[in-house]
């Protein structure tokens, strides 16, 4: 059974940077693709990027290429969000989501589990 815990939130000024970690306790994280998503106030929840299980190949959102980077650390059971040249509007919920060696995707639904989240806020 896949357990997700989010952590690394906070709170940040424009252009700082924040480091979100996804761990799984259980013992087949490797073979989960991962996604990060996140969800404003008043917003419906938006895919932000995504990992595969096999390849690492990832996948972000145009909006965010180039400031954010998804990685994973298989050893530690981890997947991490580093988002720098932070702006509000990126103000919301993160939460990681798993699909068990599911291909990368945007799609909300293809995701079978899901973290509580953690609260970013960037004041300008």
């Amino acid at each position: 059974q896949v357990q997700l815990m989010e952590s690394g939130g906070g709170l940040v000024q424009a252009g700082g940077s924040l480091r979100l970690s996804c761990v799984d306790s259980g013992p087949a994280f490797s073979l989960y693709t991962v996604g990060w998503f996140r969800q404003a106030p008043g917003k419906e929840r938006e895919f932000v990027a995504a990992i595969d299980w096999r390849d690492g190949q990832t996948s972000y959102v145009d909006s965010m290429k180039g400031r954010f980077t998804i990685s994973r650390d298989n050893a530690k059971n981890t997947v991490y969000l580093q988002m720098n040249s932070l702006k509000p509007e990126d103000t919301a919920v993160y939460s990681c989501a798993a699909v068990y060696m599911g291909r990368v995707t945007p799609m909300i639904q293809s995701y079978d589990y899901w973290g509580q989240g953690t609260q970013v806020t960037v004041s300008s």
